[in-house]
């Protein structure tokens, strides 16, 4: 593609945040129609996508500990003259190649093939853009075998300190850790159709409504479509697609993402390292919705030591003498201690035995 083509696009603008959103009908049957259209097998993967609007694409294999993993593809290409590193899932087209590909869901070779990708970017001082589209990493016993979680979780605290612009774009489904382990991006773009969620809806609905029939429901709670992430600020803007979908014109969709590409890699381009660092880190930092009050005020009782704690633990049980029984116990005391006698009020003690 060459370099000079731009295209028209509409713009998506940021919808207010509705706390409450209905759940009817026909805001299921919208929703669901997002999440069917974002799992089209015939949606534009990141290999498809680069194809239509990137040059000199060079792809990367292997981690170097264990092996390559088609799930998750990565290398050099060049984007409106610049010189950049890409990662993405890569799903199948047919069923031989979603086997292949283990259907969009990377290993933990996969993410170790992006750390070490992202490192090379660092090195080399290139932008990175990613492209998210996975249900989720792979579930299965192997991967966890091989450190599934380490992997995710490491390659999410390389994102976070990457001294190199990042620029992630959600292109269909978003799931899980799977999909935020290369999604910590300085600004995060999601195509009109796309889903961002924690889970899947049907996962959503087993757990919370004990059956997967309440999948539509639970896709409403969720809020995991495009306009409802740009909403709640995770996505920082949507690249509209054509009106039946990214799957009926890869091209129109891919001119569209271009476009918003650049324009954002224009405006990283000249922000220091250290302040990319520290932006990204508040930007997610700054996620969700927070609600402040009023300090809550507390009586704090006086804390006891352990002798004071062991001496009610072992002293016997009586009642609190009365200040009246105080008195009373103290002139019995003194009136002891006194000799009887005719001088008993002398203050002259009597010799001892001893002494006489």
């Amino acid at each position: 593609m060459a370099d000079g083509m731009s295209t028209t696009t509409r713009t998506v603008t940021r919808p207010t945040f509705d706390a409450s959103p209905a759940d009817d009908a026909d805001t299921r049957e919208r929703v669901w129609a997002r999440v069917q259209l974002a799992r089209n097998v015939r949606r534009p993967h990141t290999l498809e996508l680069l194809g239509l609007m990137a040059e000199d694409v060079i792809e990367l294999h292997g981690d170097r500990v264990f092996g390559d993993d088609a799930a998750l593809v990565g290398g050099f290409a060049t984007l409106g003259g610049r010189r950049i590193l890409f990662l993405g899932h890569q799903k199948g087209g047919e069923v031989e190649e979603n086997i292949r590909r283990n259907f969009g869901m990377p290993h933990p070779d996969g993410y170790r093939k992006a750390i070490r990708i992202m490192r090379l970017a660092e090195r080399l001082g290139l932008p990175v853009i990613t492209f998210v589209d996975t249900p989720g990493a792979s579930p299965d016993a192997a991967s966890e075998e091989r450190g599934q979680a380490e992997a995710i979780a490491s390659s999410i605290a390389l994102m976070t300190r990457l001294r190199v612009p990042i620029v992630t774009v959600i292109t269909g489904e978003g799931g899980s850790g799977g999909a935020l382990a290369i999604a910590v991006g300085d600004v995060v773009l999601a195509l009109e159709n796309a889903i961002y969620s924690v889970i899947s809806p049907e996962g959503c609905a087993s757990i919370l409504w004990r059956t997967p029939e309440a999948a539509q429901q639970a896709a409403v709670a969720m809020r995991l479509t495009a306009a409802d992430q740009l909403a709640l600020g995770v996505v920082d803007e949507v690249v509209p697609e054509p009106a039946a979908g990214a799957h009926e014109d890869p091209e129109q969709t891919a001119r569209a993402v271009r476009e918003v590409l650049v324009r954002h890699l224009e405006r990283l381009a000249d922000h220091d390292p250290a302040e990319l660092v520290e932006a990204r880190y508040r930007r997610y930092r700054e996620i969700g919705s927070v609600q402040l009050v009023g300090p809550v005020v507390r009586t704090l009782r006086p804390r006891k030591g352990v002798g004071d704690r062991l001496r009610e633990l072992l002293a016997p049980a009586r009642p609190a003498r009365q200040d009246g029984d105080r008195d009373a116990s103290a002139v019995a005391r003194t009136a002891q201690s006194r000799p009887m006698g005719d001088d008993a009020g002398n203050d002259t003690q009597p010799p001892l035995h001893e002494e006489i």
